[in-house]
């Protein structure tokens, strides 16, 4: 979220970003309470004061004064009383908006209210030319035998998928090779369990506005996790790092769910979207500079980049509109891999900085060398998710006889040149 301070002195930024985000949001209504809570905070602090004066004075006044005395403490305390009631309630309001005001968007996001304003800043690899005609995934899973698409919808329901064979040992695989390489590149592998609390999903942003794509587990007071990104952003809240041990540079690997609650009929077919499956997540706690924050965005776009190349996977690299960044981005990069089934390419990453948005949520803060206690800036990337990485992985190395001929990269990790 924004501080107050800075939603004040910025207004006209502010409403652009609520206009340009699509955000439906008061900020009159917002500024209005925040200055009632303010004048409430004020009336009660002086009120404590009048009665801690008053106190203060009861042993040094004459006897026949007390009575009078006693009387203006209690009305003072009463009156403190009744305000701290009435604050909580305006306090509660305000923070519910506050959490609505939407991060100042990136100078060079297109604007507009969806993802048809979207931008293609590249394009890397060329789509494969087959001199035959190509299968899709499904296709490809059903002709060698690795899966049990049909089966597994009538033990746990439709949007599931079960893989086996050498398909199931090349997904776990695929996982660990991910981790490997992030974790080569400087940052601390680290596995995280994909239930929360509802805390940690307020503090990294999807609640509140998000909760019916999210699973509950209303017994324990629980919900399951789409991304490591939840637990990460929460797992320091409430401390102060000091500034040199930062930044903290985490590869988060977790299984994840989402309902996906409004998506019906959208790329329901096989891997595409399901409600469970893993993930390797980037993640950067940095401190509050913004140039520092840019250098980190290129470095994690750089790396999930690095494994699609690996891969040999073409792709192309979004920059993402105002209107389908969310809430708490101030930049966000998607990277769609190609698949020839589709004839298009489909989001496999998505790269976000998020500034101090996040870290204000979580109370996620650090000490500079000056000696000031600030909020950190947060930034996260997609390093691989499967099963939707395996997607455009089969359909781009398939061969004429239906097999898939593995990457250089992957033929030592399963002990072949096929799939």
């Amino acid at each position: 979220m924004l501080g107050l301070d800075f939603i004040r002195a910025n207004r006209a930024a502010v409403e652009k970003a609520i206009a340009d985000k699509g955000v439906t949001l008061d900020l009159d209504n917002l500024l209005s309470l925040d200055s009632e809570v303010r004048a409430l905070k004020t009336e009660i602090e002086a009120l404590r004061a009048e009665r801690n004066a008053i106190s203060a004075r009861f042993k040094s006044v004459p006897p026949e004064e007390r009575a009078e005395l006693g009387r203006r403490a209690k009305e003072a305390g009463a009156r403190a009383g009744e305000l701290e009631n009435a604050l909580a309630e305006k306090q509660a309001l305000l923070t519910e908006l506050q959490m609505r005001v939407p991060n100042i968007p990136w100078k060079g996001a297109p604007v507009g209210p969806d993802e048809t304003f979207n931008t293609v800043i590249r394009r890397e690899g060329e789509p494969p030319k087959f001199d035959f005609e190509p299968l899709d995934h499904v296709a490809l899973i059903e002709k060698n035998d690795w899966a049990e698409l049909g089966r597994i919808v009538q033990v746990s329901g439709s949007r599931t998928y079960c893989l086996k064979g050498r398909l199931a040992l090349l997904e776990l695989k695929l996982m660990g090779w991910a981790l490997q390489q992030i974790a080569d590149a400087g940052f601390t592998a680290i596995s995280v369990p994909a239930i929360a609390r509802e805390q940690a999903f307020i503090n990294q942003g999807q609640f509140p506005g998000h909760v019916e794509e999210t699973y509950a587990l209303p017994n324990d007071d629980l919900y399951l996790a789409g991304t490591a990104e939840v637990a990460l952003t929460s797992l320091h809240s409430g401390e102060i790092l000091e500034g040199d041990k930062l930044p903290i540079l985490y590869a988060g690997i977790s299984p994840c769910f989402r309902r996906e609650a409004g998506s019906a009929g959208k790329d329901v077919r096989g891997l595409l979207r399901v409600h469970q499956f893993f993930k390797v997540e980037q993640y950067v706690i940095c401190e509050a500079d913004d140039a520092q924050s840019a250098e980190w965005h290129a470095k994690l776009l750089q790396l999930a980049e690095s494994l699609l190349k690996a891969l040999e996977i073409p792709y192309q690299v979004i920059e993402t509109s105002t209107g389908d960044m969310g809430l708490g981005k101030f930049r966000m990069n998607d990277i769609e891999s190609w698949v020839p089934s589709l004839g298009k390419y489909r989001e496999t990453h998505s790269c976000s900085t998020l500034h101090d948005w996040q870290a204000r949520r979580a109370n996620l803060r650090y000490r500079g060398s000056d000696g000031r206690v600030r909020f950190a800036h947060t930034l996260n990337n997609t390093a691989l998710a499967s099963p939707r990485i395996l997607v455009p992985l089969l359909e781009n190395h398939q061969t004429a006889d239906g097999r898939v001929k593995l990457p250089p990269v992957l033929q030592e990790l399963m002990g072949g040149e096929f799939l």
